[in-house]
């Protein structure tokens, strides 16, 4: 992603041994939160384009955009299921924040989890559970948490965060 002096974005792509970027889309929006489908085939990402923050669905190579979400509210940080057959998704509508699936044409929508500052969805290699992170409210700033769910809606939990050094479940990923 690129953002240039206007304020609009765009997706590229680089070459990570010969450093070289290509440009992927090129509109007057900000495209951002590009996910590469399993198969490498398909790029889904949001933007703007439409007026609000929606997803689209492009080939690999750039090109070919087509929306897939036509809901109520702002749909973001889209992301591909391990399998490929769902894309994860943050949704807010009305100041309120909820996970939710797809399928890669848009069809099948629904919301799993919902509540303040639910966002960021995750897949576990299975592709059947989803994590995401969740704020609860508070006039200190809200605790931070990690929940799970699985694709049905059913199943959500609460995931053991240890928070500092002091916690017995906390390990550094860097010994020190």
């Amino acid at each position: 992603m690129s953002l240039s002096k206007d304020g609009r974005t765009n997706l590229y792509e680089m070459d990570l041994r010969g450093q070289n970027l290509r440009r992927l889309t090129n509109s007057p929006a900000i495209d951002t939160s590009p996910s590469y489908s399993p198969d490498g085939t398909q790029i889904v990402f949001n933007s703007d384009r439409g007026g609000s923050q929606q997803l689209y669905v492009m080939g690999a190579g750039g090109g070919g955009d087509r929306r897939v979400s036509f809901g109520d509210g702002r749909y973001a940080t889209p992301v591909w299921s391990p399998r490929g057959d769902y894309i994860a998704f943050t949704k807010i509508t009305g100041g309120s924040f909820g996970i939710g699936v797809m399928r890669p044409d848009g069809s099948g929508e629904r919301m799993l989890a919902s509540g303040f500052l639910v966002e960021g969805p995750t897949w576990a290699p299975n592709g059947r559970v989803l994590m995401y992170f969740s704020q609860q409210p508070n006039s200190g700033g809200g605790a931070a948490s990690l929940q799970q769910i699985d694709i049905t809606g059913r199943f959500g939990r609460q995931v053991p965060t240890p928070t500092s050094a002091s916690d017995p479940a906390w390990s550094p990923l860097i010994p020190q």
